[in-house]
């Protein structure tokens, strides 16, 4: 496999071992692998490696608070704004997923850590070689990884951010789950945009009582997703949607990649990529596939999932119980 940027593995790798070996190899110890130390975990520079607990939600398991800009207004001089939901706390609870009110938790400490570097990335520390570093998908090799579960966690927390909006895209047209875990219903999404452009994206952008998050549902189902997914259609979308709003951070909660042919479509479209694995269970040889499918130019970082102990041993989490 040719060289990559891939932002994965600790700090104290070789420099000359490639980047997926790296991430790889810490996959594949025989019987199971301790956790990694935190110094491992997140490296200096941004790169992204993150321990998440065990999920609640199950695998099978927005933005726009903002007004729209005249580019969205009829020829009749009406103002178009998107409807407006209330997500279910108690919901998102019961599944494990953050809410604004929630008390300090490990939880909430990890999304804290995994969020500032995708923020670094996207705002902070431009790259020039990075088309669109605002636009992040998050995707696993298999179901059942947890990326629904990273997906959901990263917007809530980043919508808590002082500066920062957050639209959370679910792309997942052939199992969406982002809706029924919110308690949130709709008939139209992104598909639909693409698909039919009389359809504005402020006609199906779901606005939500967490002030910065907005819900951008998948839509109906579709026989041609993926051909839609790399459409000038679809580019013209990602651009209006990255570039609208200058702090505004888009995730996409994408399928795994050996399940569909989707996420390699999306991927041509972002400049981030947050690859879920579940610990001590995700095979090398599955690593190394899914990632292959993966455009070259987006930057990868890797969230291991279901790690049993973790970034700080129990300390991390027991600081604060009171």
């Amino acid at each position: 496999m040719s060289e990559r940027r891939r932002n994965i593995g600790s700090a104290d790798d070789q420099p000359d071992v490639p980047l997926i070996e790296r991430a790889a190899n810490r996959l594949s110890v025989p019987g199971g692998e301790s956790s990694p130390r935190p110094a491992d975990l997140f490296p200096p520079g941004g790169k992204v490696a993150a321990l998440v607990p065990e999920p609640k939600i199950p695998e099978e398991a927005p933005l726009d608070s903002e007004a729209p800009e005249p580019k969205d207004t009829p020829t009749n001089g009406a103002r178009r704004v998107s409807r407006f939901c209330e997500v279910d706390f108690e919901l998102l609870k019961r599944y494990g997923v953050l809410t604004p009110n929630m008390a300090q938790s490990r939880t909430r400490e990890e999304f804290r850590v995994i969020k500032r570097s995708v923020l670094q990335t996207a705002f902070q520390r431009p790259d020039a070689t990075i088309k669109a570093p605002n636009l992040v998908m998050v995707t696993s090799a298999r179901p059942g990884e947890g990326k629904t579960f990273t997906a959901m966690n990263l917007a809530i927390s980043i919508a808590l951010e002082r500066d920062y909006t957050v639209l959370l895209i679910d792309a997942d047209f052939t199992k969406p789950s982002i809706l029924k875990h919110m308690g949130i219903e709709a008939d139209k999404g992104l598909i639909d945009v693409l698909e039919d452009p009389s359809i504005d994206l402020s006609d199906v952008l779901i606005r939500t009582n967490i002030e910065k998050l907005t819900v951008l549902p998948a839509g109906r189902a579709h026989e041609l997703s993926t051909e839609l997914l790399a459409s000038q259609r679809m580019k013209d979308v990602m651009d209006d949607i990255a570039w609208r709003y200058r702090d505004r951070l888009v995730l996409f909660d994408s399928p795994p990649v050996l399940s569909t042919s989707e996420p390699s479509a999306l991927a041509m479209h972002v400049g981030q990529v947050l690859f879920v694995v579940e610990a001590n269970k995700t095979p090398k040889s599955t690593v190394e596939q899914a990632l292959e499918l993966i455009d070259p130019g987006p930057k990868v970082g890797l969230v291991l999932n279901r790690c049993q102990g973790g970034f700080g041993n129990h300390h991390f989490g027991s600081y604060y119980k009171r």
